[in-house]
């Protein structure tokens, strides 16, 4: 049985499903509030939404300018993008973007704003902007330091692409800024995104079917004196919702009358049911103890150790992919030794 593995259900799913637009606009008038109560204008987020699916990944460089725009959908279904200056400054003023198959009327929201000229061409081609988004006005913004359309090197603007309806219709993109670098001004425009694979989940809390909490270990390294609390026992009296993880066998012996004290647990030993529902031992570390164990404590060693367990298991796969690896390259180089063998009649 694989350390901090269990019984756990299948992953938490995330939802790609496109929602219809009174959801979009009720979840954007949400967020509207919250980023006023924020203090955020201009479409900036002080809590910047999470990608729910794959991310598209657009770039731009020239004349000591670069900046990155990931596009994705988020938890509510509305299309965010995400500029990133990687190099130099400027103020974003508008974003446009467009499909590679889109023939319609191109838009324009006209003024300073606009992207006529070399704002309508990519790569030689004309380019038929499908929707825009109006960020902010140009002018010196970055005599404003409230202005979070202006960015510097290693600043991000996060907002919604009102409108955009899929990250797979967004092809080309268009950036028009001022300031740039102190003065200039540019019509950016990208295309042929990278697409960021959506990350993988994280994987629900290991279910434990038996956790010892331990004063003292014996030469077997058993808990004596100590505490053995099954999951039946934690089901039955735990804290309400309890389902077996880490926490929640914690929550129990941190209520009074529960022995022994939480301040003397000097180890903790983990135990999960094999096929055969015999109990077996998964892993074990030190809690702080000398009396200083508290839950929170007890939770970040838990963390610690899980995520120790992981690297372990994470270089062990690594060397066997090297074995394997090499072993093929060493068939490879047997191979070529038998080619080479000259034949002699």
């Amino acid at each position: 049985m694989s350390p901090g593995g269990g019984k756990n259900g299948g992953p938490p799913s995330h939802s790609n499903s496109r929602h219809n637009r009174d959801q979009r606009e009720e979840s954007r008038e949400e967020q509207q509030e919250t980023d006023q109560a924020s203090g955020a204008e201009g479409g900036a987020s002080a809590d910047d939404p999470e990608p729910s699916g794959d991310v598209r990944v657009f770039t731009y460089s020239e004349n000591g300018l670069a900046y990155t725009v990931r596009v994705f959908e988020d938890e509510t279904g509305a299309i965010q993008a995400q500029i990133t200056m990687d190099e130099g400054s400027m103020n974003a003023n508008a974003i446009y973007w467009s499909s590679e198959d889109y023939d319609g009327p191109s838009t324009n929201l006209g003024g300073p704003l606009n992207m006529n000229g070399g704002g309508s061409r990519f790569e030689g081609d004309r380019i038929a902007w499908e929707d825009a988004v109006e960020l902010s006005q140009p002018g010196l913004g970055q005599q404003d330091p409230d202005n979070p359309t202006f960015l510097n090197e290693g600043d991000s603007l996060t907002f919604e692409l009102e409108g955009a309806e899929s990250i797979e219709d967004i092809d080309l993109l268009g950036i028009r800024a001022t300031s740039v670098n102190g003065g200039d001004s540019i019509k950016g425009v990208s295309g042929n995104p990278e697409t960021e694979p959506e990350p993988d989940p994280d994987p629900d809390p290991a279910i434990y079917d038996k956790v010892s909490f331990a004063i003292a270990l014996n030469d077997d390294g058993f808990p004596q004196p100590g505490n053995n609390i099954f999951l039946e026992e934690l089901l039955a009296q735990g804290p309400e919702g309890a389902t077996g993880t880490f926490a929640d066998y914690v929550e129990y012996v941190s209520d009074e009358g529960v022995s022994p004290p939480l301040e003397d647990i000097t180890a903790v030993i983990f135990w999960q049911e094999d096929e055969d529902g015999v109990l077996e031992e998964v892993f074990r570390f030190d809690a702080p103890g000398d009396g200083d164990t508290t839950a929170d404590n007890l939770l970040d060693a838990y963390d610690i150790a899980i995520a120790g367990l992981q690297a372990e298991s994470a270089d062990m796969e690594s060397m066997f992919i090297g074995a394997v690896l090499s072993d093929t390259e060493m068939s490879e180089l047997d191979d070529e030794d038998e080619d080479d063998v000259e034949l002699i009649g």
